[in-house]
């Protein structure tokens, strides 16, 4: 039996497990560094695999790692579990529907199949190492608040992967394929302005109002996108408006921006130009503002060897394998969307649009660039840290937005399922991969180092930022 055949039977052997240990985490949604109950379920799965435990990685407490074997090449296999605010929603269906009791969180963006699709690529390159007797670690990391906390940029600040020779993580998708190594460096800064209270009828000249300052700042930013690249993002949430009653001139405003540019270059240009538009708002309105870094995240950085290793293993497993109920259901979802849903999916991967197909028959070409929209994740910090690789598992019907409710629907399925194990199979298989070869993780070291330059890994984060743990429920 092939090397690759035997660690992919090694999944197969656990996939009816992990299904439901997904589903386990699907059912209790909880957003970025609130995951007690997630990363419980998840140590409860290294301990039956018999790993070595690491708990509160860079002083997160709901960061986790689990390691086995000896010796040898480090590989990493990253994992989330962390949900979104706003996207609950009953599994199954295929229209909006929030379950009670769920606080209004869902996993719209699939990370209870991320964690465990990645903890069970782990668990079954464990066996394969124990099987061959193979000098070799694996490790699982179980990352929180990746919707907007950038705890894996905390933790590879704080040195969490600075012994990992390679790190292989993945995402949910319409289709199979390797991750275009392209995506935003963002931060999340919060602008806080403070004023003078007084009765707006009877003494407004005596109040200098927070909110107005606010309020222009919003003003100031959106005339400020005129001129900024095509590809750079800013967008921003109200915090606090000052209040509620309108006949008090609101003395303390606060407002959070989230900006985005192609690299932290740009992203640092496009920083100090809003703080300047912000200190004029303040000029303006005579009040003072306060600004604090929540978060920071790096743009991904690709790395052409563990991408074609990656590649080879979807073209030796193929696309993933679907029935007539996964087709049924994924065809229910696409009722409610739009043809531009379906359009925007294919684009984003370089594909044409084969009108009626409902899920991913394919492997997506490796040379293959996408159109539309980029996001951000914070990945791209442990791709700046360690040479990195990312894989895309169809687990949803073609055309699904994520952060959605129809996302959340999709993500107990059978075929969000089947999508789980498969790209479990494919990361697994590129893990061996790189252990069995040391030349391979060379020629990505090699890399790595080129467009580096050597130079060592430098965190966009604040050296004397925490992480934004007591920002709990405030959209971090």
């Amino acid at each position: 039996m092939k090397n690759d055949e035997r660690v992919w039977r090694a999944v197969d052997e656990r996939k009816e497990d992990y299904a439901a240990f997904s589903d386990r985490v699907w059912e209790m949604p909880e957003i970025a560094y609130t995951e007690q109950r997630s990363v419980a379920e998840h140590i409860a799965m290294l301990e039956k695999e018999g790993a070595r435990i690491e708990r509160d990685l860079a002083g997160i407490p709901t960061a986790v790692m689990g390691e086995w074997g000896e010796g040898g090449p480090v590989i990493a296999i990253l994992g989330e579990y962390d949900a979104l605010p706003g996207l609950s929603q009953e599994a199954g269906i295929a229209e909006p529907k929030p379950v009670e009791g769920q606080g209004g969180a869902g996993h719209g963006c699939g990370h209870n199949l991320l964690g465990a699709a990645s903890l069970l690529a782990a668990a079954a390159v464990k066996d394969w190492l124990r099987e061959n007797n193979i000098p070799g670690r694996v490790r699982y990391y179980g990352c929180p608040a990746e919707e907007g906390g950038a705890a894996k940029g905390f933790m590879a600040r704080d040195g969490v992967f600075d012994d990992v020779d390679i790190a292989i993580s993945w995402h949910p998708a319409s289709f199979s394929g390797v991750n275009e190594a392209v995506s935003l460096a963002n931060t999340r800064i919060d602008f806080t302005f403070h004023g003078k209270s007084s009765h707006a009828a009877a003494a407004p000249e005596l109040g200098r109002s927070a909110l107005d300052a606010v309020e222009l700042m919003n003003v100031g930013v959106n005339y400020m996108r005129e001129h900024m690249p095509d590809h750079a993002r800013i967008h921003y949430a109200m915090l606090d408006g000052g209040g509620i009653a309108p006949n008090v001139v609101q003395s303390r405003a606060k407002v959070r921006y989230l900006i985005r540019a192609r690299d932290l270059p740009e992203l640092n240009s496009l920083v100090a130009r809003v703080k300047k538009i912000a200190e004029g708002a303040a000029l303006m309105t005579e009040t003072r503002v306060e600004t604090s870094v929540v978060s920071a995240v790096s743009n991904l950085l690709g790395n052409a060897p563990l991408e074609k290793a990656m590649y080879d293993n979807f073209l030796r497993l193929g696309p993933p394998q679907w029935d007539e109920a996964d087709r049924e259901y994924a065809a229910q979802i696409q009722g409610t969307l739009t043809e531009a849903d379906i359009a925007a999916a294919h684009r984003r991967h370089g594909l044409k649009v084969e009108p009626g197909k409902t899920l991913c028959d394919i492997i997506v070409p490796l040379e293959n660039r996408g159109e539309g929209g980029v996001g951000s994740t914070d990945v791209g910090d442990v791709s700046w840290a360690v040479p990195t690789v990312q894989a895309r598992g169809a687990t949803c019907a073609i055309g699904t937005p994520f952060h959605s409710w129809q996302l959340t629907a999709q993500g107990k399925s059978p075929h969000a399922h089947k999508g789980m194990v498969h790209v479990a199979k494919v990361m697994a298989g590129t893990a061996v991969d790189a252990i069995r070869d040391p030349a391979l993780i060379e020629r990505a070291k090699a890399e790595f180092k080129e467009r580096t330059g050597g130079k060592p890994y430098e965190s966009p984060l604040p050296k004397d930022l925490a992480p934004p743990i007591k920002a709990m429920g405030q959209g971090v």
